[in-house]
C-alpha cells in the first residue's frame, strides 16, 4: 500500500511576492514562464496539440494556480503527461502533492534529489547571516524540510533523456542541491535553468519586488556549495544557450544572455558568491 505523501512539518505559506506575480510569459511557441509570487514555473508544450510537461510546481499554496494557468494554455481539464523537477526546494514543489493528488501523472528528478523527496534528508537551514537583503534575513522562515512523495517520485534516466520531453536533455548542474538539474534542448538552444542561476538579486526584497532583470548566480542563503555552483555555471555557458528561463526572475535571451552569462562565469566569485555567510568558503578558486 502506498503511503500517504506529506510535506515536511515546517511547511507554510510564505506571504512574499513581486510585481511579476501572476504574469506568464511565452517565452518560444512551445515554452511558456508563469510566476507564482517569487517563482517561475515552466509549461512546455504547443498549445495546439494540447500535450505538455510541467517544470517545478511553485510556491506552497500554489497549485491551484498551476492547474488554472495549465488549462487557460492547453484546454479545459488538460493535465501535463509528467513533472519534471529542476530541484526540491519548497518554491519548487510548493504545489505538487495536490497537483499528483488532482493530476495522477508520474513525477521526475534527479537521482540524488530523491533523498529530499522521499522524506529522507532535509535540505541545509537557509543561512540568514549571508551577505544579501532582506529575503535573506526572512529565510530562516522558509521550509527545508524534506517532503515525502513515496512512490510517486521516480529518478531520471541516467542517460539525460527526459521522459515525455522530446529533443531535450536534462544537465546536471549541482551546488545550489546536490541533484539540481537544468533542461536544454540542442536544436534551437532552449534552456529552463531552475536556480543554477536566476536573474534577480534574489537577496534583496526590493528588486525582488520589482523583478529588476541582473543575472545572480543561485539564490545565496540556500546554497551551501558554491565552487560547484561555479562549474555549474560554467557547464551551461558552454551549451551556448539562446534563451534561457530561471527559477527567479525574468526570462533572458540573445545577446543579453550570452553576455551575462559570460560576465557571470568570468566574475562568478564577484557577483555571485557572499563575502559572507556560514556556507562561503573562503578558499575558493
Amino acid at each position: 500500500m502506498d503511503r500517504e505523501m506529506h510535506y515536511g512539518r515546517d511547511y507554510k505559506f510564505i506571504p512574499a511576492t513581486s510585481v511579476g506575480s501572476g504574469v506568464g510569459i511565452q517565452v518560444l511557441p512551445d515554452l511558456y514562464s508563469y510566476t507564482i509570487q517569487i517563482v517561475n514555473i515552466a509549461l512546455v508544450g504547443n498549445p495546439e496539440t494540447g500535450d505538455f510537461v510541467l517544470v517545478d510546481a511553485g510556491m506552497p499554496n500554489s497549485e491551484d494556480d498551476i492547474i488554472r494557468v495549465s488549462e487557460e494554455r492547453f484546454g479545459p481539464n488538460s493535465k501535463p503527461s509528467a513533472i519534471i523537477l529542476t530541484h526540491g526546494h519548497f518554491d519548487h514543489v510548493g504545489g505538487l502533492i495536490e497537483l499528483i493528488e488532482y493530476w495522477n501523472v508520474p513525477v521526475y528528478a534527479h537521482a540524488l534529489e530523491l533523498p529530499f523527496l522521499t522524506g529522507e534528508k532535509n535540505y541545509p537551514e537557509p543561512d540568514p547571516t549571508v551577505e544579501g537583503g532582506m529575503v535573506a534575513k526572512m529565510s530562516p522562515l522558509f521550509p527545508n524540510e524534506a517532503i515525502d512523495l513515496g512512490t510517486h517520485i521516480q529518478a531520471l534516466p541516467e542517460n539525460g533523456a527526459i521522459p515525455e520531453m522530446p529533443g531535450w536533455k536534462w544537465v546536471h548542474t549541482p551546488g545550489h542541491t546536490p541533484g539540481h538539474i537544468s533542461l536544454f534542448r540542442e536544436s534551437d538552444g532552449a534552456l529552463i535553468v531552475g536556480d543554477a542561476f536566476v536573474t534577480v538579486k534574489q537577496e534583496f526584497l526590493y528588486k525582488v519586488v520589482t523583478q529588476e532583470k541582473e543575472i545572480s548566480g543561485p539564490p545565496r542563503y540556500l546554497t551551501p556549495d558554491w565552487n560547484t555552483s561555479w562549474q555549474s555555471v560554467r557547464t551551461l555557458e558552454a551549451l551556448n544557450p539562446s534563451v534561457a528561463i530561471t527559477g527567479h526572475g525574468l526570462p533572458m535571451a540573445g545577446e543579453e544572455l550570452s553576455t551575462n552569462l559570460k560576465k557571470l562565469v568570468d566574475q562568478f566569485d564577484q557577483i555571485a558568491i557572499p563575502d559572507h555567510g556560514k556556507y562561503v568558503d573562503k578558499h575558493l578558486h
